[in-house]
């Protein structure tokens, strides 16, 4: 490249580089060859012209565009490649790249600008004004498809109003994150309306107010009177996993059906502002809407699943007179969001897998596959046992064989992530089988009892929990006799699956969701074994590769 074209600044700085070479004793031949290219290429002296172009524009005061009709440019252009489209590929890529929505849109908002359309056309200020008289100020919004209603709480350009209960104002209530008040930066909660297009709104509501703006195009002017104290929204950082569905449209309670926010049990949100006792401002996670919408807070949801769970147990008394003690405590968990953190693989040091589902449903299975597409990477730990050994078995391999009263000392102090007796021997798996496996690089497998979550799920063990789930009746019924599968329910597994054992899995799913569903990372439906192991390749492949999203405390 010609020297003459070189940005002097950047020339500087290639000779004072290369005079201080030699001082450099770091600089490798490598780096240096890189840093020169790259002060020599042509790309990073244009982008710098361009830039000292622009400085001094704005510094003169003379940076203005070139045209202002680029949109109409557009469609000459347009025109004129519409009969040469067969002639190269590259007239038709072009042709195509400038009637995408996204290219004309920023040709628009060109013009707009170049055309100074974007300047407020605000009246005239008294010159002389009464010191005894409220401030007042004058706020001018472009009125967008934001949401408009027709409820007791409206929702205008982003922010919701209300009816003063102790004035009988018209106020600012809420100013929804990402939406035109808030991107002004010129109305704050507690505002008070005096004027929308030079209407009084005194004596009218909020239903009022909103007919006001329905009819009104354009730029929409406000008189404002200033509260006393702004509340400047200053957004979080919150992330939480959604542990139900929500939609605003059903949501009788909401204070404004469209500036509701729609999500789905397992969404990822981001919390924008919590500062509402009842109701929070959200995001979905990577949604490029800048705009937030209102979300029950986690008090509001947990008051509702309460009243929703007395009226199910007076509707039946009976229904969950089964459930064991530790489950009736797990039932009193309300689930509605859990704070979330993203998790990024850790080379050599896997996450544990866990398999829950009910008995019968083909975890075991399951596992087997895993580990023989690679026993030298996938291990379950080896359970202990009271009982003695039978001839041929080794302490260390089936079972870790001791003592009952040293499983009963272990059990006491808190040491097996699940336990049980079985013919008056003493069966469990210890937590620091699973830890062993874990740092010496193994992707250690589990498929314990569901009770035996409270003890696995923690910052310690961060355990990917996969739900293997049955399919309906008919199907796990249909599936299991063509693929003659056997009864687990059966000490010799010598019979099929019979018709109640089918429903007990089924029933056994349900609860286990019911307790636990809020905490799965991946539900595989178990209908087709070849199918359901796929899935299980391909959620194994996510966790090693893809950072996952889980509870803060756990990063």
């Amino acid at each position: 490249m010609d020297n003459l074209n070189w940005d002097p600044a950047l020339s500087k700085l290639l000779s004072a580089l290369e005079a201080n070479r030699a001082a450099i004793p770091s600089c490798t031949d490598e780096d240096f060859n890189y840093l020169s290219e790259l002060l020599q290429s042509k790309e990073l002296n244009a982008l710098v012209h361009v830039y000292n172009k622009i400085l001094r524009n704005l510094k003169d005061d003379k940076f203005c565009p070139i045209l202002s009709n680029a949109m109409e440019i557009n469609v000459e252009v347009l025109n004129l490649l519409s009969a040469k489209t067969h002639v190269n590929d590259d007239i038709k890529e072009l042709f195509q790249t400038l009637q995408k929505p996204h290219v004309q849109a920023l040709l628009i908002s060109h013009d707009t600008v170049a055309q100074k359309d974007y300047y407020p056309r605000l009246p005239d200020v008294p010159m002389e004004i009464d010191e005894d008289e409220e401030t007042v100020k004058i706020v001018q919004l472009v009125k967008s498809d934001e949401p408009l209603s027709g409820s007791g709480v409206e929702p205008i350009m982003g922010a919701t109003i209300k009816t003063d209960e102790q004035s009988g104002k018209i106020v600012i209530a809420r100013v929804m994150h990402g939406g035109a008040a808030d991107r002004s930066g010129l109305i704050h909660v507690g505002d008070e309306i005096q004027e929308v297009n030079g209407i009084s709104v005194e004596g009218k509501t909020p239903n009022d107010v909103l007919k006001i703006l329905q009819h009104s195009e354009g730029t929409i002017t406000f008189k404002i009177i200033p509260a006393d104290s702004k509340n400047i929204l200053r957004e979080s950082k919150v992330r939480v996993r959604a542990h139900f569905s929500y939609k605003a449209s059903e949501d009788p309670e909401t204070p404004c059906t469209e500036a509701g926010l729609d999500f789905e049990k397992g969404d990822v949100l981001h919390i924008v502002c919590q500062d509402d006792a009842h109701w929070w401002q959200a995001r979905k996670e990577g949604d490029r809407n800048m705009r937030a919408g209102l979300i029950p807070s986690r008090a509001l949801q947990e008051h509702r699943i309460t009243v929703q769970r007395q009226r199910r147990e007076k509707r039946d008394e009976n229904e969950d007179e089964s459930l064991t003690e530790n489950e009736d405590f797990d039932r009193e968990h309300i689930p509605t969001y859990e704070e979330v953190t993203k998790l990024y693989p850790r080379p050599g040091l896997y996450r544990p897998v866990v398999l829950i589902g009910p008995p019968g449903v083909g975890r075991n299975e399951l596992k087997r596959r895993l580990v023989a597409t690679d026993p030298e990477k996938y291990r379950s730990p080896v359970p202990f046992t009271s009982r003695p050994p039978k001839p041929g078995e080794i302490d260390g391999k089936e079972y870790n064989f001791v003592s009952r009263e040293q499983m009963e000392a272990d059990i006491g102090a808190g040491r097996f992530i699940e336990h049980g007796e079985y013919k008056g021997n003493l069966y469990g798996t210890s937590a620091e089988s699973v830890t062993s496996l874990v740092e010496a690089g193994y992707l250690c497998l589990l498929s314990p009892h569901y009770q035996a979550l409270k003890m696995l799920r923690t910052p310690q063990l961060k355990p990917y929990i996969l739900y293997v789930q049955p399919p309906s009746f008919e199907v796990l019924k249909e599936t299991r006799n063509a693929t003659k599968a056997r009864s687990t329910f059966d000490e010799t597994n010598s019979r099929a699956f019979n018709d109640d054992e089918l429903k007990d899995m089924l029933r056994s799913a349900a609860r286990i969701e019911y307790l636990y569903s809020h905490i799965f990372d991946e539900t595989i439906v178990n209908a087709d074994l070849a199918t359901a192991f796929e899935h299980l390749l391909v959620a194994i492949h996510k966790l090693e590769s893809e950072p996952l999203w889980v509870p803060a405390s756990w990063v």
